[in-house]
């Protein structure tokens, strides 16, 4: 299953590391857009990562 090695690893990668960001950089914008934002991100990651991985070739 693609999805659980590659997209799902990156998207709470990407999470982290926008949630960190924004704490630590972006303390003005409200706790509320902060955590959309970061679901965004995650998101958008997600999607970009499983359609740049190939499909491993085994056919699982």
């Amino acid at each position: 299953m693609r999805i659980f090695k590659f997209t799902v690893p990156i998207a709470l990668l990407v999470a982290g590391i926008a949630w960190y960001m924004l704490h630590k950089n972006f303390q003005e914008v409200p706790g509320t857009s902060r955590v959309w934002i970061t679901i965004g991100a995650a998101i958008l990651s997600g999607v970009i990562a499983h359609f740049l991985f190939p499909k491993s070739e085994d056919g699982q």
